[in-house]
């Protein structure tokens, strides 16, 4: 069909650019310079003639939605006065009529035919606008071009062609960024999810932020639409992309520009800060949600169980689980895994089987992780039984125990004492290929040497170093010892070499053996156990020499003692004073004269001052060139009261003993003088004015007692009779062991003293008139009888270089017996 064009074609439009919107779609339009005319090709392919008025839509019209603009101008002319005519093939008329008025670009919506409006299609002006966005793609000239768009565009025409251009970021970035500054520019959702869409895609997460932050300042403003969808889209975005920090802020300003942040959205920030391994922000963006009122669907139940139940909140767990079950959402194998093994970590094993059995209730089958967490679990909690039945269980369902089970089982039964068990388990381990390690032998072999049973320790222990396997130290020593306990000596011998050529060092292991023989009172053991340490090059502390010499000398093994004292001096040791009183009780109780040779020659070994001390003690006033009160003191005077004090009372009470089983009264008293001037025994005398005199002899050994008693009656008479203080009443605190001995030596001078339990006693007047008796004063003055040749014989044995001083040649009538003594 052609058509004739009027003679003045500039009255057809205004602007001599401008392309009819009729050929959007760029239908071919022909001039033919012979007929001075157009031809055009319509848009649909048939063409109707409504009347006198070709219909040029045909059968579109299902295209047609809305005009183009919504500012309609009625201005101007609305016809023209020029004919056209439409031209058949052949060239007839088919049809002359006033022809479509000019129309002015960017202001009307609208297309004249005839005298009637046509409003522009969607689809064309789209089309236009995407081949204008494609042929200049981005820059100034792409939005002159769309400036000069022959229709006014809405959101609806850049939606839409974004939708077009969307594999072009830059082009689509370019035509929404000029959308925007159009006046007809509102803000869609559609076309804000459109872009962070293709953003997502192209992982332009800056561009995303930036677009996000825009969106909120329009929001904010007013201006912004219902942009719910972009929203949730960004933050999503975001949280799979791992950048938590911005998905956190946006998430933050969402919910201060009031957008309803929905459930998915939640589920992403919470996987995404459980991921990044922070579970506490994780439950706080979860509280959030319940204050938003946000429901929870099956995904939030899925992520927050297991996490609350690994963070060890088990209430809130469990909690969640009842909940997610009375909504009747069905739990996943993942919530029943970590309520299972949340739940026995934390001891609450019936818990935890009770969501065992309810998960098989769910027809789910438990996994090898499942069963490994419950039978772990109830092994730890000694809860073997329940273990054993998992056990079974695990294997006929078709699981292998794995290594670090077998190894599990195995060392919780043999703590346990369960070594039967242990065993049997330990061999199907070993058939089912796996190689124990050393923590489970160390394991086995401990619990067996703890039970005595050498046999299967040696077994084990075999097995162990024919696999190549090193034992550890705990192990080595738990061997030692129960050899050592065994009284194998030659086997532990053995074992202590073989785990010396281990590269351990053997001399704790050696000295903690020799321990157990000194403790078990094996003596000869001990000492040999001391001559295969020395002939291998082992070492000991001085500590465990001198508790083998202390043994000895409880042993009366004094001629092995000896050695063993010169190894402890001459190893820098110290002997002390305890050491050194000690070795003198010894001799005090001797009554074998070789014995005290022996003991003699440890005490000169020990170089201790208070060996010297003791043989000028005996020797005469011309050799000590000093009376012997004033050598007492001096020795006393060096004494370190503050740390051994308790070492000098001990060296005080022995010292007597030996004084007055010596016959060495005189020296005896001037002990105990120069003791109780020192405080060493400062609440044993006790001066109440006149109403009582004590004096408490409870813990002084039986020579202290007898010495102190004799001094200080002597003292309490001379304070009666010189200076006429008489008390009412005099006490002798003795105790139980010492009143006898007491007792009979005050009875032998006729005393007053009563014995009642614990205490002698008498009044102060009747003791009074005893002082007076010039036997009760020979007594007092004189020594604690004994008979002389005795003495002498002790002394010449004990101190044969010794002087001592001359007695009376008639020494006092025996006050007790020998026997008593």
């Amino acid at each position: 069909m052609f058509y004739r064009w009027p003679k003045n074609l500039h009255k057809i439009t205004k602007n001599p650019n401008f392309k009819s919107p009729i050929n959007l779609n760029s239908s071919p339009i022909t001039l033919n310079n012979h007929t001075n005319s157009f031809k055009f090709t319509p848009f649909a392919a048939q063409a109707s003639i409504d009347g006198k008025i070709p219909n040029f839509l045909g059968k579109t019209c299902s295209f047609i939605r809305n005009y183009c603009s919504l500012n309609n101008n009625e201005g101007g002319s609305s016809e023209w006065t020029e004919e056209i005519e439409y031209l058949d093939e052949s060239g007839s008329v088919i049809y002359s009529g006033k022809g479509v008025r000019s129309v002015e670009p960017g202001v009307d919506d609208h297309v004249m035919i005839g005298a009637r409006k046509k409003p522009l299609l969607n689809a064309a002006a789209v089309a236009k606008m995407v081949e204008v966005v494609r042929r200049w793609k981005w820059g100034p000239e792409l939005e002159i071009q769309l400036d000069k768009l022959q229709f006014v565009p809405n959101m609806i025409h850049v939606t839409q062609a974004l939708k077009i251009v969307k594999d072009n970021e830059e082009a689509l970035l370019s035509l929404f960024r000029w959308a925007k500054r159009q006046s007809w520019y509102v803000p869609n959702d559609e076309c804000y999810v459109l872009l962070f869409d293709e953003l997502n895609k192209s992982r332009n997460f800056d561009e995303i932020q930036s677009l996000f932050d825009e969106m909120v300042e329009e929001s904010s403003s007013g201006n912004g639409g219902s942009t719910l969808s972009a929203y949730n889209r960004v933050i999503q975005y975001l949280a799979d992309a791992g950048k938590m920090e911005v998905s956190f802020c946006c998430f933050k300003k969402a919910q201060d520009s009031g957008c309803k942040v929905d459930t998915q959205t939640y589920n992403k920030l919470i996987t995404l800060f459980l991921n990044k391994g922070f579970p506490y922000k994780a439950f706080e963006i979860y509280e959030g949600m319940g204050k938003a009122e946000c429901s929870l669907d099956g995904v939030t139940y899925e992520l927050m169980i297991p996490s609350l139940a690994k963070s060890g909140r088990l209430d809130a767990a469990f909690k969640l689980f009842q909940e997610m079950k009375d909504r009747k959402i069905r739990p996943n194998f993942n919530v029943f895994a970590s309520l299972v093994d949340s739940m026995g970590k934390a001891g609450r094993l019936d818990a935890s089987m009770k969501v065992y059995m309810e998960m098989q209730g769910y027809g789910l089958r438990p996994s090898v992780t499942t069963y490994v967490s419950l039978i772990e679990s109830y092994a730890k909690a000694g809860k073997l039984d329940t273990a054993l039945k998992l056990w079974d269980e695990m294997r006929l369902a078709g699981f292998r125990p794995n290594f670090g089970l077998y190894t599990m089982i195995i060392e919780s039964h043999a703590k346990s004492g369960k070594l039967d068990i242990a065993m049997s388990i330990f061999r199907d381990m070993e058939k089912a290929g796996f190689l124990p390690t050393p923590s489970t032998y160390s394991c086995l072999l401990e619990m067996h040497a703890a039970s005595g049973q050498v046999d299967s320790v040696m077994k084990l222990y075999n097995s162990m170093t024919n696999a190549g396997l090193r034992p550890g130290l705990s192990t080595y020593t738990a061997l030692l010892t129960l050899l050592a306990n065994k009284k194998l000596v030659d086997v532990a011998a053995k074992i202590l070499l073989e785990m010396k050529a281990m590269g351990f060092s053997v001399d704790l292991s050696a000295s903690d053996v020799l321990m157990v023989y000194i403790k078990d009172g094996s003596v000869d053991l001990a000492l040999r156990w001391l001559q295969f340490m020395g002939s291998s090059g082992i070492r000991t502390n001085n500590f465990i020499i001198r508790q083998l010499f202390e043994s000895c000398m409880k042993s009366g093994l004094y001629e092995s003692a000896k050695p063993l004292l010169d190894t402890y001096v001459n190893s820098a040791a110290k002997v002390d004073l305890i050491l050194y009183t000690s070795i003198l009780a010894y001799l005090v109780r001797c009554q074998d004269e070789n014995n005290e040779k022996h003991l003699m020659a440890i005490l000169s070994a020990t170089k201790h001052k208070a060996h010297a001390f003791m043989c000028g003690l005996f020797t005469g006033p011309e050799q000590r060139k000093q009376p012997v009160l004033s050598f007492v003191r001096e020795f006393f005077q060096g004494i370190d009261y503050e740390m051994e004090e308790g070492a000098a009372r001990y060296f005080v009470n022995v010292l007597l003993n030996y004084l007055v089983l010596m016959g060495q009264i005189n020296r005896a008293r001037c002990v105990w003088k120069v003791a109780y001037e020192n405080k060493l025994f400062p609440k044993a005398i006790v001066f109440d004015q006149h109403i009582a005199w004590s004096l408490d002899v409870r813990n002084l050994s039986v020579g202290a007692a007898l010495i102190a008693v004799v001094h200080t009656l002597h003292r309490f008479r001379k304070r009666m009779l010189y200076y006429g203080v008489v008390p009412r009443r005099i006490k002798l605190v003795t105790g139980p062991t010492l009143k006898i001995v007491v007792a009979q030596m005050l009875s032998s001078v006729e005393s007053p003293f009563e014995v009642s339990k614990v205490v002698l006693r008498a009044p102060g007047d009747s003791v009074m008139e005893w002082f007076k008796k010039p036997i009760v004063q020979q007594f007092l003055l004189n020594d604690i009888p004994s008979r002389a040749d005795i003495l002498m014989h002790k002394l010449n044995i004990l101190f044969p270089s010794s002087c001592p001083e001359i007695r009376s040649l008639t020494p006092p009538k025996p006050l007790m017996s020998a026997r008593s003594m």
